[in-house]
Formats: structure tokens, C-alpha cells, sequence
């Protein structure tokens, strides 16, 4: 598990094999938050486990390693979950009963619970998220590299003890309907009750996944602790806190081997295993070896008028309307949209040479704050029951609240962290990277592909982010290798979602940044490759819903107003109307964007549109300097491509000098 593999993984399927747990460094554990008792001693020599680890429906290899773990780990019991409702309730009551959740009002929300998170502990820790691939070329400048072997040892060290005390469960998942062609298994073990009952809402988590696994399959081992042991290794114990987890945090991957280690968190980025470090940093190393693509997108279903049917996968970074998207009503009469995910699609090529994906998700693990009524109905429809709220507000009669969530804000809560509050707090009652867990079969918009272990062909794919300047509401990339382009130079205001100054602008390419488990130079080929492997490729546009005016007001009302846009992108697709080209895409020629009873100046939709040469040549400088980070194994088609938006953005330039200089004669 944490020693050093006999033999090289790296470009092959294989079912997981037995290892050698090494010793050979000791890491101290130190715990979080105010509670501080003194240090942990470092761990006695390890002992064989005596554990019963035995599962009469678990393959050897899974049992085999459930065994080393739990030898390393030193819980004082193992529990295989099922997934059943009599687990979930279980295991609710007993986090109840711990201090971890507070049972929300049966009547104004039933079968929900509220947890606080420890205040270091609320969102993605980019600063220690490391991929330890055998060569450190093969991570990238983009991705916290780390040698696996010395990895590995650190790992053993702060694994070593870190459940005594405490249960470890084993929770076998699968991402993607079990035993689709897409889909892919895994089991993550953890001594976090929260993370169980999460998992079995994002995953399809039980019996059924423990079933799939056979002696010839292939599966995703994850190990998960919040780092907070209970019982020292020469047997003190301590009391334990509502939110267990640790200053010292590892989230680790190794993609050759596909294995993932995550140590000293409990927030949802970080500990749902099945989510982030599977269903993209692994999967993506996993799709790049193997000839598909994993990536962080939504994915719908569009019905036009006409019942005229369209998928479209959208990559926005996190916080950016992903949710919004996926779940839009749209304003246009005789439009529908139906949510198959928001969050994660899996995309492979098909016998007819069409992208077909799915949604390796069943749950979405939203962002609270700016979700309301106004906003996205959809989502408060489907949050009014079984949802497991986290760093929201808690109101004086049991339910939550958090900012955006209605117009009229209470005179008073309980904060985030429990704390009193009224509007003249002068700080947020909701944390803001705030979420929520809920089973995408409560959505009201839920298409019936979600369940469908072919997936859907997909027709479009968008790429987006925030951005007050430059980027135009909707432009196509005329070709394959202009859209990879578009995705490569995908740029945002950075977001609460993860750590970092929340509205400074960075690249975030194809929005994968913090989730491409390999290069992303050889994730940028990876998908100028998948044009040779696809007859029929998506088309391929950009999409910004924040640009502002000169006053700093948006200058596009967004919401359900973009199902707009996304008539125009379908409009595209059917071949019924024409765009205009500019130097950095296609957009709508007049007339073509419906905006029939929107009160939008025309000023407003000209500069929701406009292509300054000046600032655009600006932006390739500083994208061309970004570009430069990764040296020779930059693909040439981005090269090729930025110096022909350049060339563009020179021609349009000369013109706009003319047109001015005839004007002024």
C-alpha cells in the first residue's frame, strides 16, 4: 500500500495488487482548531492487526487490502457499509448524538443536518495536493509534484495510529451506473462517518459496487483519515471534537498506480474521495492512457420547439455557475433543460466516432451562497429535504439560511460557526465556499440519462469563467484545434471554492488547474489528439455570463436569461443560422441572439460582444507568457493558433486606425 510497487503500472488496467506496507519515517500529528492537547508520541513498531477484516461478498484483494490498512491505521473496529437507509440513519444519530451534526426542524426540512466544520478546514487544499507520478515531468509546473517514495514514507508515518480510537469504514463505490462501459469502481476507506454518509449520496456506494468487484477487476484503492487519533500509541486517550481533522493535511495521488491517500481533512473537496481525486485527477491520467477524457463539467439535455434534442458538457472553474447552468429554466417559451450532472463528465469515443459521456456522479455537492429563489429555483426545490448542509447559517427555528438564499435576511442566526448573528455582524453567516450534499434524484430537472450506463452523445462543449473584460457572452471556435485553444486559455476571477485571493484573475485551462492529474501540456495534446479518434467532434464554444460596463454593473442579466444563448448555441448545431467572425471566434450575427422582451440596451449587447484589438493583444502576451511554463512540450497547434488570433487581432487594429483616421478627415 505505501511501499514501493515490484513492477511498472503506468499506461495499464490491472486489478490492485498486494503490497508492502513501509515504516520508515515518522511524521508528528498535530491536531486542529483550539483544542490542542499535547502532540501524539510517534507510533509504536507496527503489530499485526487483529482485526476482523474478513467479508464474505468482498473479493481477496479487497479484503487483502482492507487488512494493511487497517495494520497501519490501528482502528478499533472495520465496518463495511452497505449503503442501506438503515446504515445512513445510523450513522446520522450517532453524529447527532457527537456534536458533529444538528438535526434540522422535521417540518421545514426533513431528514437534513447541518455540520460545522472546523474553521481550517472549509474548502480544497490546493497547497497540499500532490501527485507523486514516477517522473516529475510527468506532473508538470502546474501540479505539487513529490517523489513517491519519499511520499509514501511520509504518508506512513502519519497514517501510522491515526484511527485508533475511531472505526474504519470500508466503502465500496461505483462512479457511473454499476458495470456501465464508462463507469470505473473504487473503495475508499475512512474514519470520518461523514464522509460515509456523503459518499453514499455523490456515489452509487454499497453491496451492489462490492459485488462488482471480482478477481480480474480493476479498482481504485483510497485511503482517507482526518488525522485525529483518540488513543496515543502507548494507550492515553483524549476526547474527541465535533469536527476531527488536522493542521497537517496530504491529499496524494498516484496516477501510475491509481491509488489515493488523504490525510488530516474532513471537508467534502478533500475527504469524498470518489469526487475530485478520482473522478478527475485520477481518471484523467486514467482517460489520457486509455484514450477518453475525464473532466470537470456539466452535462445537459436541451429540447428546443421543434422537440429537437441537444447534450451540451460545459466546463466553468468552481463557483462560476455550473450549478446554475445545469439547472436552468429557461426563459425562452417551448425550451426545456434537463440536469444529467453539474459537476464531473466522463467522455469517451464510441463505435460511431461521437463523444458519448456520462455522469459518474448520483449527488451534487453544491455551493450554497448565491443559490436562492431567484437565482436557481431549481436547486431550492430540490434542497427542501434529505440534504446534509455544511457552514451554512442555522435559523432561530431549526432551518438554514445562507447569503443569496432569499431577499429578506434575518434579523437573527447562528452562524457558520455557531456564533450569534444579525445583519449587524459585519461578517457572513455562511461560510463563503458554504455546501450542500443531495441526491441528484431529488432534482426536479433530473434527466432519466442519468442512469443510463451508455451515456449521451455529446453535441457541444463550453468552456467559461469570470471575466469583467474581453471575453465575449458566446463565440464558437471555428475548428477542433481552435477549440482546444479556447479551452487551453481559460482564465477566471478566482473563487471561495478553494484557497487563494478570492476575484484575482488566473488561468484555470479547460478548468481542470487544480484537477488534471498529469502535464497539462500532455492534457492539452491529449485533446487535440481526440480529434483523430472522434468522425462527428462536439463544436466547441466560449461562454461568459460576467462581463461589466465601464461602471462596473453587469452588463448580461444571466440566469435563466443564458438559456438565450444557449438557444443560439443549439441554433448553431442545426445549421439554422449563420455567425460573424472576429479574431477570437464566431459570434452572433444581428438579429440571430433571441432578446425579444429583455431590457438590455443595445449599447450594452454591442459591448457584451466587442473584440478591443488593444486589450486582446494584451491578454495573448500575458497568455503567451503563461504558455512559455511549459517549454518544448507545448503543443504546436496552440502556438500556431495564438499567432493566428494575433495576426487577426493586428488586421482588425490597422482597420479600426483607418475607420478612425476617414472619420476624423
Amino acid at each position: 500500500m505505501l511501499g514501493r510497487r515490484t513492477r511498472n503500472h503506468h499506461r495499464s488496467r490491472r486489478r490492485h495488487a498486494d503490497v508492502t506496507i513501509e515504516l520508515t519515517r515518522d511524521v508528528p500529528v498535530q491536531p486542529t482548531g483550539a483544542l490542542r492537547p499535547a502532540p501524539i508520541p510517534a507510533p509504536l513498531p507496527q503489530q499485526p492487526s487483529r482485526l476482523r477484516v474478513q467479508h464474505a461478498g468482498a473479493d481477496p484483494s479487497v479484503v487483502a487490502w482492507v487488512r494493511k490498512v487497517a495494520a497501519l491505521t490501528e482502528p478499533d473496529a472495520v465496518v463495511w457499509c452497505d449503503g442501506s437507509q438503515e446504515e445512513f440513519d445510523r450513522l446520522t444519530t450517532q453524529m447527532v448524538q457527537a456534536g458533529t451534526l444538528v438535526r434540522l426542524d422535521e417540518d421545514l426540512r426533513p431528514g437534513s443536518f447541518l455540520a460545522r466544520s472546523a474553521p481550517t478546514d472549509v474548502a480544497r487544499v490546493e497547497s497540499r495536493t500532490f501527485i507523486a507520478s514516477h517522473r516529475r515531468e510527468d506532473a508538470g509546473p502546474t501540479n505539487n509534484w513529490r517523489e513517491p517514495t519519499a511520499l509514501r514514507e511520509e504518508l506512513a508515518g502519519v497514517f501510522a495510529g491515526s484511527m485508533r480510537g475511531r472505526t474504519m469504514y470500508v466503502v465500496p463505490f461505483s462512479m457511473g451506473p454499476v458495470g456501465g462501459p464508462i463507469s470505473q469502481l473504487g473503495v475508499q476507506v475512512t474514519d470520518s462517518p461523514y464522509a460515509v454518509v456523503s459518499m453514499r449520496t455523490m456515489t452509487r456506494m454499497g453491496a451492489d459496487a462490492l459485488a462488482a468487484i471480482g478477481p480480474d477487476t480493476t479498482w481504485v484503492p483510497a485511503v482517507h483519515s482526518v488525522g485525529y487519533p483518540l488513543v496515543d500509541a502507548v494507550g492515553r486517550s483524549r476526547a474527541d471534537v465535533a469536527w476531527p481533522c488536522n493542521d497537517l493535511k496530504y491529499i496524494a495521488h498516484f496516477p501510475e498506480s491509481r491509488e489515493i491517500f488523504s490525510f488530516g481533512s474532513g471537508y467534502g473537496g478533500n475527504a469524498l474521495l470518489g469526487k475530485k481525486c478520482f473522478a478527475l485527477r485520477i481518471a484523467s491520467a486514467m482517460g489520457r492512457d486509455e484514450g477518453w477524457l475525464a473532466e470537470h463539467m456539466l452535462l445537459v439535455k436541451v429540447t428546443d420547439p421543434q422537440q429537437r434534442q441537444f447534450h451540451l458538457a460545459a466546463a466553468f472553474p468552481s463557483a462560476c455557475g455550473k450549478t446554475n447552468l445545469a439547472m436552468l429554466r429557461p426563459t425562452l417559451p417551448g425550451w426545456t433543460v434537463e440536469t444529467i450532472g453539474d459537476d464531473i463528465a466522463w467522455m469517451r469515443p464510441d463505435a460511431d466516432g461521437r463523444l458519448r459521456a456520462i455522469n459518474p456522479e448520483a449527488g451534487f455537492f453544491g455551493v450554497a451562497p448565491g443559490t436562492g429563489w431567484s437565482t436557481n429555483p431549481t436547486a431550492m426545490q430540490m434542497l427542501d429535504r434529505d440534504v446534509i448542509f455544511t457552514n451554512v447559517a442555522l435559523t432561530d427555528d431549526g432551518d438554514v439560511w445562507w447569503e443569496g438564499m432569499t431577499e429578506e435576511v434575518p434579523e437573527h442566526l447562528l452562524d457558520w460557526q455557531g456564533r450569534d448573528w444579525t445583519p449587524a455582524s459585519g461578517t457572513p453567516a455562511a461560510h463563503p465556499n458554504a455546501r450542500f450534499t443531495v441526491s441528484a434524484s431529488q432534482c426536479p430537472s433530473i434527466a432519466a440519462e442519468l442512469d443510463d450506463p451508455q451515456g449521451v452523445v455529446v453535441d457541444a462543449v463550453l468552456f467559461g469563467g469570470r471575466r469583467r473584460t474581453n471575453v465575449p457572452l458566446v463565440s464558437q471556435a471555428p475548428d477542433w484545434k481552435a477549440g482546444v485553444f479556447l479551452g487551453a486559455s481559460v482564465s477566471s476571477e478566482q473563487t471561495a471554492a478553494a484557497e487563494g485571493t478570492v476575484g484575482q484573475l488566473r488561468h484555470d485551462p479547460f478548468a481542470m488547474l487544480p484537477f488534471a492529474g498529469y502535464d497539462m501540456a500532455d492534457y492539452f495534446a491529449h485533446w487535440l489528439g481526440m480529434e483523430d479518434r472522434l468522425s462527428q467532434p462536439p463544436a466547441v464554444f466560449g461562454v461568459n455570463w460576467f462581463r461589466r460596463g465601464d461602471d462596473g454593473r453587469f452588463l448580461w442579466p444571466g440566469f435563466g436569461e443564458n438559456s438565450r444563448v444557449v438557444a443560439w448555441i443549439c441554433a448553431r448545431l442545426a445549421g439554422r443560422v449563420g455567425a460573424v467572425p472576429t479574431p477570437v471566434g464566431l459570434v452572433p450575427a444581428a438579429g440571430d441572439l433571441d432578446v425579444t422582451g429583455l431590457d438590455v440596451p443595445a449599447q450594452d449587447l454591442t459591448a457584451l460582444f466587442a473584440v478591443d484589438p488593444a486589450a486582446w493583444t494584451a491578454e495573448l502576451d500575458e497568455l503567451e507568457t503563461y504558455f512559455a511554463r511549459f517549454g518544448d512540450k507545448l503543443p504546436r497547434d496552440l502556438t500556431a493558433r495564438l499567432a493566428e488570433v494575433r495576426d487577426a487581432l493586428r488586421a482588425a487594429r490597422w482597420e479600426q486606425r483607418r475607420w478612425e483616421e476617414w472619420t476624423t478627415d
